[in-house]
């Protein structure tokens, strides 16, 4: 089996429609890292199970400098912006942790 992990920084903005009062109702931003697990029995042509920067690639154009209330139809937490990257590699992927802030960070994995 072959493994790989990818760590990607961007920076994005978004608010949160909670049934709650918080401050995180307002647009603000983070830094969000974000790291991609990947694993497969086999690779590719080239020996790859995907190439690094075909990772990064994708993730900066989909996310990077966005407001991401404007590209994904749901409420973007941390946790179902982990299941939406998870989803961008499947069926490599098996991990995919978000951390919005130092010490806050979400996971989605199979």
């Amino acid at each position: 089996m072959y493994e790989l992990k990818k760590r990607i920084t961007i920076s994005a903005a978004h608010s949160l429609k909670l049934s709650y009062k918080s401050k995180c109702a307002f647009v603000h931003g983070h830094n969000w890292v974000i790291d991609v697990f990947l694993r497969s029995e086999k690779l590719n042509q080239d020996g790859m199970i995907v190439d690094f920067d075909h990772i990064e690639e994708k993730l900066i154009k989909l996310l990077d400098h966005k407001l991401l209330n404007d590209v994904v139809p749901f409420n973007p937490t941390a946790e179902n912006l982990a299941k939406f990257v998870f989803e961008q590699f499947a069926p490599f992927s098996y991990r995919v942790d978000v951390q919005e802030s130092e010490g806050s960070v979400a996971s989605y994995y199979v």
